[in-house]
């Protein structure tokens, strides 16, 4: 069970990848394994020296009780502090931004974010990576073409 941001290889350039931990409660917990989040029009910000994900979008659990979590509440992400200052010294640079591109469960059965340090595409690096796309997708059509004849 993996839960993708599969725009985010298409808006930015991947600089270095961080697997880390998020504190949650219970009831979110409950949702992930369902598979009702979103991490789409999330980002990850800097606040007091830790990290924390922002507007990550996490269904309510349906059989949750007046405790159930808020949707879209700041999430802290748990990392060793030198990992800490390594990203807040990267993050200070402009135009480098963090964002998480996978949520899934590892083999203890914790929940687990990936996120990246990632540097925004311009549009003709967009348009540039739609043509690779493209081309790709038109030479596994002519090889499987080939193969029939």
């Amino acid at each position: 069970m993996s839960i993708s941001n599969k725009k985010a290889k298409f808006r930015y350039h991947f600089l270095e990848y961080y697997i880390v931990g998020i504190q949650l409660f219970g009831t979110e917990v409950k949702s992930i394994r369902q598979n009702k989040a979103n991490i789409m029009e999330s980002f990850c910000q800097m606040k007091n020296g830790e990290l924390y994900s922002i507007n990550m979008f996490i269904d309510k659990y349906n059989f949750g009780t007046n405790y159930n979590h808020s949707i879209k509440r700041e999430r802290k992400l748990l990392l060793k502090k030198q990992e800490l200052i390594r990203i807040n010294k990267k993050l200070n640079q402009p135009g480098v931004t963090m964002i998480p591109i996978e949520l899934f469960i590892n083999k203890k059965g914790y929940i687990k974010m990936k996120i990246v340090l990632a540097k925004g595409k311009k549009i003709y690096d967009k348009r540039e990576s739609l043509r690779k796309k493209d081309f790709l997708r038109e030479t596994k059509q002519s090889l499987k073409l080939k193969n029939r004849i």
